[in-house]
């Protein structure tokens, strides 16, 4: 679902095997290396956990993508680095479901969008 750009590399850290096992009360790290194929000022990171083909928000502390590692504007045919935490809430469910990650430019439309399994425990 990328239309205005291509990703690279995925990297979720720590995450030897999938799903992805997350405790809670932890963090981990995201990087996306992808490339541009449009300009943009700006861009917005949207987060949802998939359960049952339903899309549930899920908050990250720093939504902004320019501050989170990205240099903007966003140039035509650059590649970029996506550095970001995914915070696992003591208090969210022990289950299983496919996080989301999307980034989107100006004009809402997709930088990159790549899901993973997880299964949630204590």
């Amino acid at each position: 679902g990328s239309k205005d750009g291509s990703i690279l590399e995925v990297n979720v850290s720590p995450c030897p095997t999938q799903p992805c096992q997350l405790v809670k009360g932890t963090s981990y790290s995201i990087n996306v290396t992808f490339s541009s194929k449009i300009e943009s000022q700006g861009s917005q990171a949207k987060v949802y956990g998939e359960m049952l083909h339903v899309d549930i928000p899920f908050p990250i502390p720093e939504p902004d993508g320019c501050k989170s590692g990205i240099q903007c504007p966003i140039q035509k045919g650059h590649s970029y680095s996506y550095l970001n935490k995914l915070p696992v809430k003591s208090e969210y469910p022990s289950i299983k479901l496919i996080v989301k990650w999307e980034l989107v430019d100006d004009q809402d439309q997709m930088l990159f969008c790549w899901k993973i399994p997880v299964q949630i425990t204590s």
